[in-house]
């Protein structure tokens, strides 16, 4: 710049860039270091009453003088500029072409292109060598070319064979990559085992299970909507009873439980229900349960349909959907077994008082028992006689009281499930599928059931593929499953179902892996002698698939279930 071709009056309208770099070297204190052209303020002696304006693209520069702790840097630079009328502006960094243009550093030539390509190339071209026995090797490692289906023969030899017998991703790449290369072989190794349909049937998964927390609504009144379940294989009594039907309320937990025998028919069920749940509470709402055969049959669902209660069942092997009843038979269980070691007798003779004192417990989602969340005061008892008198009953208010109490006891169940949902989605993933999409199903057992009729430690994990033909719900979807299946419910939740991304999906022959094993005979009787009971058990001889096979099976369970093996005795003689 020359002043004879500009007057030095206008030089200080020009852009004067600054260009800023900010260092951070803790969280309060800031380095700054200014880069400028000190040679053209100092050229250009400032006239009287005229402005210096400096544009900079650091915004927080224009409030540099405004700051009361300075380093000596800054303070260096401030003194030099004080000598002349300025002001600092922001002008953004997009906009500020000549502060890039005078940033840079003069070129007068172009640059050259970089042939990187070719120096690549020919740098890989040093690593290969061709030896002697005519092979190419890259690294020590032969080089395998793609060439029609070769680099797939080596991967189905490295997986599939005798010697290698199905290994994971990880290591089937560690042990080709010591003697082939090829590019991109470890994501082809991966995707080539994630493809493995022998893969996807047999091996456990490590991960979390699928499908994030859904949650039924909160009742808006008592006893309205339930759950239930049963407790059965309990040691009959002198009275016959062999199970408890266990009924809770979903809203203010409240639960009973009725003794019953495992041979009741529907009918019975169906008879005590209404004598002590409808003659109680009154008709429900909801109905939540598993997929007992007592819970399916015709005449439960025609009775509660004409009842208009609704029933809600759960997936095929997915206990989880009644879970507040498992967990309360998980306490009564407990409930019992103390009765039983501490006072002797049935374990019905002390359910009664089981009941008693379940109901009368604290419940951390109410955060108060059953009972007072029930009736709106605390249950009279010995150890609070005192506490609930005759004017705590008499009160006018008890009804207020009591609808009070139901909506403080929404509000604690309500913050309990949220605590709740957000603890089981820590340990769960989402996972969505698609209509038509191939899915592989889940087959171990889940307390002692043996799913299919399968059974053994080496059978199959999964089987399938099958296609899913409908999402019901968030996490639950329909299959549509083969004919040796049709006694299965064909609806899943998410977590019981695996993404099969194999590409040969034909027709899976379901009876070579899951042949249902069926009993032919009764061997011997015996009787189990327990401590206060007898247990009248059988030897079953089953048509397993690996030979000649017998099991001791109760004889209530196999008479109920099989009842055409019991037409003879075991000597072969008809019965009288």
């Amino acid at each position: 710049m020359n002043s004879s071709f500009m007057d030095t009056s206008s030089l200080w309208n020009i852009h004067i860039t600054i260009l800023v770099q900010l260092e951070e070297r803790s969280l309060v204190d800031h380095r700054w270091t200014i880069i400028k052209q000190s040679s053209l303020i100092r050229g250009y002696p400032q006239k009287p009453n005229t402005k210096c304006t400096i544009f900079t693209d650091h915004k927080s520069l224009q409030h540099i003088l405004d700051q009361k702790m300075l380093n000596m840097r800054q303070r260096r630079w401030v003194e030099l500029l004080s000598d002349y009328d300025y002001e600092i502006k922001y002008h953004p960094g997009k906009a500020n072409v000549v502060a890039d243009a005078l940033s840079r550093k003069e070129r007068r030539e172009a640059l050259k292109a970089d042939n990187l390509k070719k120096e690549t190339l020919h740098k890989m071209e040093k690593e290969f060598e061709e030896k002697t026995d005519g092979v190419r090797y890259f690294k020590d490692r032969i080089w395998i070319p793609k060439v029609d289906q070769l680099r797939k023969m080596i991967m189905d030899e490295a997986h599939q064979s005798r010697y290698s017998i199905h290994p994971g991703s990880d290591k089937m790449y560690k042990g080709l990559k010591e003697h082939y290369w090829w590019p991109g072989m470890k994501k082809d190794i991966t995707t080539y085992v994630s493809k493995c349909l022998t893969c996807a049937r047999i091996k456990a998964e490590h991960q979390k299970p699928s499908g994030l927390l859904q949650q039924p609504e909160i009742p808006e009144w008592k006893w309205e909507r339930i759950s239930m379940d049963f407790v059965t294989k309990l040691p009959k009594t002198k009275k016959g009873h062999d199970s408890i039907w266990v009924i809770v309320d979903r809203l203010m937990k409240s639960a009973h439980f009725l003794p019953i025998r495992e041979t009741y028919s529907i009918d019975r069920l169906a008879q005590l229900y209404v004598n002590e749940i409808v003659m109680r509470h009154g008709v429900l709402i909801s109905i939540i349960s598993d997929r007992d055969s007592r819970f399916t049959s015709r005449f439960w669902q025609s009775l509660q349909a004409a009842l208009g209660t609704s029933v809600d069942l759960s997936t095929a092997y997915h206990p989880q959907t009644d879970g507040q009843t498992e967990r309360t038979i998980h306490t009564l269980e407990d409930m019992l077994r103390a009765c039983v070691l501490e006072f002797g007798g049935s374990w019905d003779d002390h359910l009664p008082l089981v009941e008693f004192s379940y109901n009368n417990s604290y419940h951390a989602s109410n955060q108060c028992a059953p009972y007072e969340a029930l009736y709106g005061r605390k249950c009279r008892s010995p150890l609070n006689w005192l506490e609930v008198g005759e004017s705590r009953l008499l009160r006018p208010d008890i009804v207020q009281e009591t609808t009070d109490k139901i909506k403080l006891v929404q509000e604690k169940l309500k913050a309990a499930r949220d605590r709740q949902k957000s603890y089981a989605d820590n340990r769960r993933k989402p996972l969505e599928f698609q209509v038509g999409d191939k899915v592989l199903l889940k087959v171990s057992p889940w307390k002692g059931l043996i799913r299919f009729g399968k059974k053994g430690k080496l059978s199959p994990r999964f089987v399938g593929p099958f296609k899913i033909m409908e999402r019901i719900g968030p996490v639950a979807y329909r299959l549509d499953l083969p004919i040796e299946l049709s006694s299965i419910h064909d609806t899943f939740h998410v977590s019981n179902l695996k993404k099969c991304l194999s590409e040969k999906i034909g027709k899976y022959k379901l009876m070579n892996n899951c042949a249902a094993e069926e009993p032919i005979e009764i061997l011997e009787r015996e009787i189990k002698q327990l401590r206060r009971s007898k247990i009248p058990i059988v030897k079953v001889r089953w048509n397993s698939r690996h030979g000649p096979e017998f099991t001791w099976e109760r004889e209530a369970f196999m008479k109920d279930k099989y009842p055409h093996l019991f037409t003879k005795d075991p000597c072969g003689s008809s019965k009288n």
